[in-house]
This record gives structure tokens, sequence and C-alpha cells, in this order.
């Protein structure tokens, strides 16, 4: 399995109250030929869903500790489009499915690597069929 993951549905493996068979299945169809393509950005988003849910008592040190480990486990490829170009193809995504741009950066990358998307975020969906993207299918 080759897709864009979003991480609205990494947060799903992540949160007690945010779980989903679904994303559950997907986790379980990735082996070791599997790539998970994220923007940089994802990494942020992850870390601070993770300290945000830590400091309102949603997780414990122990289990954002573990899901560190699970998420550094998963075979997930960060693209490296940076800079100027980045920035027009994320304004000119954004404006076209009025999406911030950091939702752009999920439906652009699927776009520009003819990828599947994977995310839990209804909004995301709807533009990504929109545009001829398709979505995984958990």
């Amino acid at each position: 399995m080759e897709c864009v993951l979003d991480c609205s549905l990494a947060l799903a493996w992540a949160l007690p109250d945010e779980s989903s068979a679904g994303a559950e299945r997907l986790l379980t169809r990735l082996d070791n030929k599997s790539r998970l393509w994220v923007p940089p950005l994802w990494w942020y988003e992850l870390s601070n869903a993770l300290t945000v849910a830590m400091r309102r008592k949603r997780l414990t040190a122990a289990d954002v500790l573990r899901l560190i480990e699970l998420y550094r486990a998963l075979p997930v490829m960060t693209d490296t489009l940076l800079g100027g170009e980045a920035v027009y193809r994320l304004h000119s995504v954004a404006g076209q499915h009025d999406l911030s741009a950091y939702d752009a950066a999920y439906l652009e990358l699927a776009q520009r690597r003819g990828l599947k998307l994977a995310t839990a975020d209804k909004r995301l969906s709807q533009c990504a069929r929109k545009s001829g993207v398709g979505l995984v299918k958990p």
C-alpha cells in the first residue's frame, strides 16, 4: 500500500476518543512494502496533538512515549517539496478548494504523487473527491 496519510487518521490510532475501526483496519493492512507519504507539516501536527492531549490529560506521558515509538515504526516517507514552489502550489490548491494551507498540503501531495489519500477529515475527503484524488478505503 502506498498513500498519503493525513494526521487526522494517524491520530485516530492514538486518541481513544477518536479511534475508528477503519483506522485500525488500515493499520493492520500495512506491510514491509507499504509507504505512507506525509508532508513535513505532519510531524509538527502529530507532535502538537500528542503534547496537547497529554496536557489535557487525554494521554499519559507513558502513552505518548509508546505512541511515538509506534509512529517511528510506521513506513512514513516525508516529502521534501519546500520553498517558493511549495508555497505557490499550496496557495493554489488551498484557493481552489477553500482549504487551509495545512490541509492543502495533504491534497497537493496526493495530487503530485498520484496517490490516494487516507484521511478522517470529512471536508478534506470531499475536496479530494472533487479534485479526482482517490480515498483509501480502510
